[in-house]
């Protein structure tokens, strides 16, 4: 079965700690994780690394529904990688038009030191997209915090026709850019979605990847500053 892959990282920091598998509910045991991502220099403003980690992470829709998703801790609690089984969107004329779309809510909740703030500022995606003349995907991520209104999103489209694999790095915009409030840990919300369509009705699509053990795989970068005085 083809899974799909999500790596948060949540500190400016370079991580090279070992991780340990913590799986939920119904995970297949014989995934292998990805390596951890190689992240920018920590920042000055940034927080003590040893002083932030998840605490909790919800997640619901129809890319990920109950038991789909299992996650990877690193021994520091930093970087969690989390695993789907079921995010993988197909488009074709014997398809079920609702496999043409996928998304996922997830809620994170971090906890880090008083008086400093953090915001999504990049995201990076790798996966294989194979495409027929017709065909449109687009991968797109949404975030904010609990309590707030402001959101930042990034988006990907592709065009067919096209067969290969992608590796994309997308910024948001720096006048986008939300940051969690300060006098509490926020917890970050991502609604993320993967979708297909088409002009033509006899053209077939799928946007995965090519690996055996992932079909999306996603790596969130975050930036931290501290709380201004008021």
């Amino acid at each position: 079965m083809m899974k799909a892959i999500i790596i948060l990282s949540f500190v400016a920091q370079v991580f090279a700690a070992a991780v340990s598998r913590e799986p939920d509910s119904g995970d297949d045991t014989s995934t292998r994780p990805f390596p951890l991502p190689n992240l920018p220099p920590a920042q000055a403003e940034g927080p003590d690394p040893d002083k932030v980690y998840i605490v909790g992470l919800t997640h619901g829709g129809t890319g990920c529904p109950s038991n789909s998703v299992s996650h990877i801790l690193s021994d520091d609690r930093t970087v969690m990688t989390l695993i789907f089984d079921e995010y993988v969107t197909s488009i074709g004329p014997d398809v079920p038009i609702t496999d043409s779309r996928k998304n996922c809510q997830l809620n994170i909740n971090l906890r880090y030191p008083g008086g400093f703030q953090y915001s999504i500022f990049s995201a990076d995606y790798r996966g294989y997209a194979r495409l027929d003349k017709g065909v449109k995907g687009v991968q797109k991520s949404t975030y904010y915090f609990s309590g707030q209104t402001k959101q930042a999103s990034t988006m990907t489209e592709w065009n067919g026709p096209m067969d290969k694999d992608y590796l994309l790095h997308d910024e948001t915009d720096h006048t986008s850019i939300v940051w969690s409030p300060c006098g509490t840990n926020g917890a970050l919300n991502i609604n993320s979605q993967i979708r297909l369509s088409s002009s033509n009705r006899n053209a077939r699509g799928v946007l995965t990847t090519d690996s055996i053990d992932a079909s999306f795989r996603q790596i969130v970068h975050v930036r931290w500053q501290k709380c201004k005085q008021v």
